[in-house]
């Protein structure tokens, strides 16, 4: 007789001590996501618990939350251009009035990073 585990295509070994051990894999994806896939990963264990089982009992939770977050951070610098565009902050701007351009530049969040 099989066991529910062996059914769904599972296999066991046998250990030093006798003893039979599930062959169990961890995902072979490394987590890089940030911001949003911590957003996604919080709103999961709390809204949609049996997606989030489900996901994590597959193996497939890294990989969802690292597409999401990398989606997500795409969609922002895309908006973020847009908008910058939108409302004349430039390399135009910056180079008549770098102070002026600086403000501009911190509405959008980039304060400290590459973009000064």
């Amino acid at each position: 007789m099989k066991s529910l585990f062996e059914e769904m295509g599972g296999t066991y070994t046998l250990g030093a001590d006798g003893m039979y051990y599930p062959d169990l894999a961890l995902p072979e994806e490394e987590p890089h996501y940030g911001k949003y896939g911590r957003m996604r990963l919080r709103h999961l264990k709390e809204h949609r618990k049996v997606l989030y089982n489900t996901l994590l009992l597959d193996g497939e939770l890294i990989k969802h939350l690292n597409e999401l977050d990398d989606t997500a951070n795409q969609r922002m610098e895309l908006l973020t251009l847009q908008m910058k565009e939108q409302q004349g902050v430039n390399e135009a701007l910056k180079a008549r009035d770098q102070m002026a351009w600086v403000g501009e530049i911190q509405t959008f969040g980039f304060a400290g990073k590459s973009q000064l």
